[in-house]
Formats: structure tokens, sequence, C-alpha cells
């Protein structure tokens, strides 16, 4: 089964790791993902704990798309790449595959497209994709789609990001 949880309100990831979490916790194998990520974060804590559940990310936070040197784009593809291989490589050892914020990179050009739809083309588990603005492609592919939409946020008055909510 394909889930995406998209949209521009707060809680994709959030409910990406409930979902890791639970499947973990019955046992299962997780390969939990992220994309566009690499600054501390405290579910990095509990995931690490869980002995079911494999956590893979880039090492260095590259910061938005927008402020990234061509240097970076071309580091953080690597690494996404060298990722996603492992995934492609790996994916019959695990029951759930999470790729967190996989349609940014994927809409950026800052993933191999082709691996990416390998992924959910041939993997027979539970493939978990969180992003804003999912293509047509995977949507048409997944058998469950949630938009998590902002109404309102914080961020919004000028308050930032705060440690053990956003981050």
């Amino acid at each position: 089964m394909i889930h995406i949880y998209c949209g521009d309100g707060k809680g994709k990831t959030t409910a990406s790791i409930g979902l890791a979490v639970r499947c973990g916790g019955y046992g299962k194998k997780v390969l939990f993902m992220q994309f566009l990520k690499g600054s501390y974060t405290g579910e990095l804590e509990v995931l690490g704990k869980c002995e079911n559940i494999k956590v893979m990310r880039c090492d260095k936070n590259y910061g938005f798309f927008r402020s990234m040197s061509d240097s970076d784009k071309e580091n953080i593809v690597k690494c996404h790449n060298e990722n996603l291989q492992y995934a492609l490589d790996n994916m019959n050892e695990f029951d759930m595959i999470v790729l967190d914020e996989i349609f940014a990179s994927y809409n950026y050009d800052l993933v191999d497209k082709a691996s990416v739809r390998n992924i959910v083309e041939n993997y027979g588990g539970e493939l978990v994709m969180t992003g804003r603005n999912p293509d047509e492609w995977f949507c048409e592919r997944a058998d469950y789609i949630s938009e998590i939409k902002k109404i309102k946020h914080p961020y919004d008055k000028g308050i930032v990001a705060r440690e053990g909510i956003e981050y």
C-alpha cells in the first residue's frame, strides 16, 4: 500500500513517524529515510532506540533549496541517491519504507527520479511518502492520500519553530 501525507500544514512528518513507530512496535522492520533534513530533531532519539527502525538521512543540513549553493545541491543529491540505492538494494528486508520530504526533493531534482519511481513501482510493503505538492504520478498510484491543510500557524505571527514541537 502507498501512503501520501501532503499539504501545507504541520504534521506530515509527525504522521509518518507515528506510523513507523506503530509498525516497528509490532516487530516489523522499518526504513525511515529523510530527505532535505540533516539537523538534529527530537524524533531521532526515539527512532534510534527502536531496534526495528533504521533511520537514514544526510549528515549535514543544507537549508532550504533557494539558499543552497551549486556545491550544496551536488552534495545533497549524492547523499540522497546513495540512500535511495540502499533502499533499492534492501527493500525486501523492510515491511515499511518511509520517504520523508521526498516530494520537494523530487520536484527540485535533488534525487534520481528513476530510483524513486522504481521504489514506488516495485516495493511490495507499506510505502509512506511525505511533502508538499506530490506529482500526479504519485497520486495516481497511492492507496491513501491525506492532505494536511494549514488553517493557522504560529509562524504567521512571527513565532519561530520550537524545540520538541516543530523539530
